[in-house]
């Protein structure tokens, strides 16, 4: 996938395709705010997980996204951002379409002036403390869902949805 996949909403995708996996906000308590400049943003999945340590995001929105969306599993740590602006702008000068945290941001402002998409669980200005550790292209659960490298996600202000295969 090669192009930008935006102006959708989840609701009418998951009417059309109501075998996706829909990520709860009611699951821990957690829900994801939209912070970047695309408001609706899709594509295939790479994954990451990490804590409180961002050295692999910033590794991976370094290289050619295609298209593709970054999914981070940070634990759901509230106490430093794994995503700013200046990784950021690394991921979309790199072609990435958006990125979901499952965790924290910052830079905040500059976010919302680009265009790319980013959802997470909140902001802090606090980065985090890169020490070269966490993992790329392992299976991800959080919000009720088990995301996979290679399956399709969809992310608007409704919430986020997951597909083993691509629906726009």
């Amino acid at each position: 996938m090669n192009q930008i996949v935006s102006n959708f909403v989840t609701c009418d995708l998951l009417d059309d395709n109501p075998n996706c996996q829909v990520c709860s906000p009611n699951m821990e308590g957690k829900r994801f705010f939209s912070y970047g400049g695309l408001s609706s943003f899709g594509g295939e999945v790479v994954t990451v997980k990490c804590f409180e340590d961002n050295s692999r995001v910033k590794e991976m929105l370094a290289c050619q996204g295609c298209g593709k969306v970054l999914v981070v599993d940070g634990g759901a740590s509230m106490r430093c951002a794994l995503l700013g602006d200046m990784i950021a702008k690394s991921a979309l000068n790199n072609g990435w379409v958006g990125v979901i945290v499952y965790g924290c941001v910052r830079d905040v402002d500059e976010l919302a002036n680009m265009t790319l998409g980013v959802q997470a669980l909140g902001s802090i200005p606090r980065k985090s403390n890169r020490q070269g550790v966490g993992e790329i292209g392992v299976t991800l659960q959080f919000g009720g869902i088990t995301i996979e490298q290679g399956q399709f996600i969809y992310a608007d202000n409704n919430g986020i949805i997951v597909s083993n295969k691509p629906l726009i």
